[in-house]
């Protein structure tokens, strides 16, 4: 069994939403062991994390950037980078703003630059947009376009669950996508 975490930080719901689409994705798997941990609990006790052969890291996009929970609970791994406790571990990220766009890339970025300085393997978001093969927009994987991790837009003040189908279906494969990747990383290096 390898060991999964998708840890976030979610203050009205829509990020602990995605993140649980990512964990049902990934359970799918075949040999994958799924938890799902939430950033603020974590950042008292960030040493669990080198229990984990891969993290999924999500946060919610404000103002360009992770949430301050978020940044909070990748401050407190200083310990763990300084003894490089998560190096070669495989990690990805994902986030949600209220706009298509919303700046979440700067976000991502932020999740992809903490990750290698922890020397860990990042992976992305491997799946083409599928309103270019007729699919309806709303209703098709990846459909804003990002390849660095996974991005989700929630309307502002919509419950937490208000995603458009082609964002959760995109959750579900960007999980199933993660976990097979740990597998196959595994069965590498054995």
């Amino acid at each position: 069994m390898k060991k999964l975490a998708v840890i976030y930080h979610s203050a009205h719901g829509h990020t602990a939403h995605i993140a649980q689409h990512i964990a049902e994705g990934a359970r799918g798997v075949p040999g994958a062991d799924v938890a799902l941990l939430r950033a603020e609990d974590l950042a008292g006790s960030p040493d669990a994390l080198t229990a984990y052969d891969g993290l999924i890291l999500g946060s919610p996009t404000y103002l360009g950037g992770v949430s301050a929970p978020f940044k909070s609970f990748m401050d407190a791994t200083g310990r763990l980078w300084r003894t490089q406790g998560l190096k070669g571990k495989v990690a990805a990220g994902f986030t949600v703003s209220s706009l298509p766009a919303g700046d979440k890339q700067s976000t991502l970025m932020s999740m992809f630059v903490f990750s290698m300085q922890h020397g860990m393997v990042w992976v992305g978001n491997p799946f083409l947009p599928e309103q270019h093969q007729g699919v309806p927009y709303d209703e098709a994987v990846n459909r804003l376009g990002s390849w660095s991790g996974l991005m989700a837009q929630a309307g502002h003040g919509s419950p937490a669950d208000a995603f458009v189908p082609g964002d959760t279906k995109t959750a579900r494969l960007f999980g199933q996508h993660f976990a097979s990747v740990v597998n196959r990383l595994a069965v590498e290096a054995a």
